[in-house]
C-alpha cells in the first residue's frame, strides 16, 4: 500500500508540557513544526496530552493562583501551539531511522522526513494492575490513586488524610517522607522484608514518626465509591497468603517510572533504565539534529515546569541547528552563515572581503 511522504524541518514526538512547549517556540519561530502523538488507547495507557491529563488539580504549575486542572493545563497549551501555526498528527509511529539526516518516521499511512527531531514522549508510571487502580471512571486513578506525590499530595484531597504508599525504593521512600509533610499518617507496604532504597533514604524514613512500615505486604484491591473516592485497601501478607482490609483515603504508587524510548533504541545513547542522554547544558542526543526533552530524558525533576524549560531549550537548539545547515544556491553549491560555500568537490570558506582562506576537498 502506497504511503504519503510529508517532510518537515522541525518534527515533534509528544503533546505533553515539553512536547507542546517545544512546538509553541518552533511555530513563533516559523518552522512549521509537526507534532506527532500517539492515539488515545485505555490498552497501551497512552492519553495525548500526557501525564496531565490523568491529573485533577495542579496548584504548582505558575501564572494560575488558584490553581487549574491538568486537561485544562494542556488544552491552553495546546490552543497556544495552534495559534502559531503548528500541525498534529495523531499516528502511531512503527520505526524511525536516525541513520542520515533527513531523518525518517514511519507510521502505517506515511512516511515523515524530518530535518530536525524532538522527542518529548515523556516517561510512563509503573502500575501495579490492580483492580481499582485504573483511571476513572473504571477506577480511582485521578480519585484517590496517583503515581505522583509531589504533583498531588499538598492538595486538599489527601491533607490530614491516612495514606498508603507502594514500593521499596528510592521513590517510594522519597514519596512517603514528602507525603509526610500533608498527611496525618503513611503506611508504606513492601512485598518484602528489606528496601531496595539506599541507605539514606530508608534512615531517612525510619526516622519518620508518621511512617509506618508494612512488610512483606502486597496490594491487591483499592476500594472505594466514585462519589467519595478511595476509603480503604485489601492487603495480602505474602507470607501467609491472608487477606486483609486497612483503611486509608489515598494510594501512591511507587514503583518507579519506565521512559518511552523503545523506538530509539539501538540508535540513541541512554541510560540503564532508557532515559535519553543529553549533552551538558543541552538537549542535544548522541546525534546532530536529534533533541530530547522532558521527562524522556529526566529521571530526577519529572514536573510540568520542568518539563515545559527544556521544551523551550529544545526547540532554541533546534532552531540554531537549522541556522547552520548549508543552504542550497541556484548555483548548486551550499552557503553557511558562517560563509562556507560548499560544491560537489570542493569546501571553500571566504572571507567577507573575498578572500579564499581554504580550498579543501569537500566533506560528507
Amino acid at each position: 500500500m502506497a504511503t504519503e511522504e510529508t517532510r518537515r524541518q522541525v518534527v515533534i514526538i509528544g503533546s505533553g508540557p515539553a512536547g507542546l512547549t517545544a512546538a509553541i517556540y518552533t511555530a513563533r519561530a516559523n518552522l512549521n513544526p509537526l507534532l506527532i502523538d500517539a492515539p488515545a488507547d485505555t490498552e497501551r495507557q497512552t492519553t495525548p496530552g500526557g501525564q496531565l491529563m490523568i491529573t485533577t488539580d495542579v496548584e504548582n504549575y505558575p501564572g494560575f493562583a488558584k490553581g487549574i486542572e491538568g486537561p485544562e493545563l494542556m488544552m491552553e497549551f495546546r490552543k497556544q501551539a495552534e495559534r502559531f501555526g503548528t500541525e498534529f498528527l495523531e499516528e502511531w509511529i512503527t520505526k524511525v531511522d536516525l541513520q542520515q539526516r533527513p531523518f525518517t518516521l514511519y507510521t502505517e499511512n506515511r512516511t515523515i522526513k524530518a530535518d530536525t527531531l524532538i522527542i518529548a514522549s515523556g516517561a510512563s508510571a509503573k502500575w501495579l494492575g490492580v483492580p481499582g487502580e485504573a483511571k476513572t471512571p473504571h477506577g480511582f486513578g485521578g480519585n484517590g490513586v496517583s503515581a505522583c506525590a509531589t504533583c498531588d499530595g499538598p492538595l486538599p484531597a489527601f491533607r490530614n488524610k491516612r495514606l498508603l504508599v507502594v514500593g521499596g525504593g528510592d521513590t517510594a521512600m522519597e514519596e512517603a517522607t514528602f507525603l509526610t509533610r500533608y498527611a496525618a499518617k503513611v503506611y508504606l507496604a513492601h512485598r518484602r522484608d528489606k528496601l531496595r532504597a539506599s541507605k539514606i533514604m530508608q534512615e531517612k524514613a525510619f526516622r519518620n514518626e508518621k511512617i509506618e512500615f508494612l512488610w512483606n505486604t502486597e496490594l491487591v484491591e483499592i476500594l472505594g465509591t466514585q462519589a467519595d473516592g478511595v476509603n480503604a485497601v485489601r492487603l495480602r501478607d505474602t507470607r501467609s497468603g491472608e487477606d486483609r482490609t486497612t483503611d486509608v483515603e489515598g494510594v501512591f504508587i511507587a514503583i518507579g517510572h519506565k521512559p518511552n524510548t523503545e523506538l530509539f533504541k539501538g540508535q540513541l545513547d541512554m541510560d540503564a533504565v532508557g532515559y535519553i542522554k543529553t549533552n551538558g547544558h543541552s538537549t542535544a542526543t548522541n546525534i546532530p539534529g536529534v533533541f530530547a526533552c522532558g521527562d524522556v530524558q529526566d529521571s530526577v525533576y519529572r514536573q510540568a515546569i520542568t518539563a515545559a524549560g527544556t521544551g523551550c531549550m529544545s526547540a532554541i537548539d533546534a532552531e540554531r541547528f537549522l541556522d547552520h545547515l548549508p543552504v542550497e544556491m541556484p548555483s548548486g553549491e551550499e552557503i553557511t552563515d558562517e560563509g562556507e560555500h560548499i560544491t560537489a568537490d570542493r569546501r571553500l570558506i571566504i572571507e567577507p572581503d573575498g578572500e579564499i582562506i581554504s580550498n579543501e576537498p569537500a566533506f560528507e
